[in-house]
């Protein structure tokens, strides 16, 4: 008995317990078209593509957000579009106890880490349901990007304060 006293005693005098959990994880929304069927068919094949993607967090409440995960893809053939294939994968994630930094972190780059392989299934099987060929879409580090972006956002901050420094007004006066 007077161990659980004691046992209750600590976990009463313990800092809160940092939380990060899966909720669910979701397709918010798919498209595919195809504006050239079916002549894109007989066309000879050479694909060119281009990926395009980013990440929205939303404060759901106080400890739960949705990140919604956009990828665009974009199939062109001999100047021909062939397929456009947009999926929107979103996910809620729990998140308690955590300094803004690390909230940031888990939201701009674990989370999208997190869905990326369900938007590439997604895209693939769209893909081949449309009748082209596999693909197969390479990672993304998200954690390098949320990196690059933090990096470029303080350099961007601090040339603005390097200008606004230097147009302030001198006080010397002769």
């Amino acid at each position: 008995m007077s161990d659980q006293v004691n046992n209750n005693a600590t976990n009463q005098n313990q800092e809160p317990q940092a939380q990060f959990d899966i909720i669910r994880i979701y397709s918010k929304d798919l498209s595919l078209e195809t504006p050239n069927s079916p002549a894109i068919f007989q066309d000879i094949w050479n694909p060119e593509l281009k990926v395009e993607f980013d990440a929205r967090p939303t404060r759901i409440d106080e400890s739960k957000y949705e990140v919604c995960l956009r990828v665009t893809v974009t199939c062109q053939s001999k100047d021909k579009v062939a397929f456009i294939c947009e999926v929107n994968q979103a996910g809620i994630f729990f998140i308690q106890n955590l300094p803004p930094d690390a909230v940031e972190y888990l939201l701009g780059a674990t989370a999208p880490n997190i869905l990326f392989p369900y938007a590439r299934e997604c895209i693939s099987s769209l893909v081949s349901r449309a009748s082209f060929p596999q693909l197969n879409i390479a990672p993304i580090n998200f954690e390098a990007i949320f990196r690059a972006r933090k990096a470029q956002l303080a350099q961007q901050q601090a040339n603005a304060q390097n200008n606004a420094n230097d147009q302030a007004p001198s006080t010397n006066e002769q």
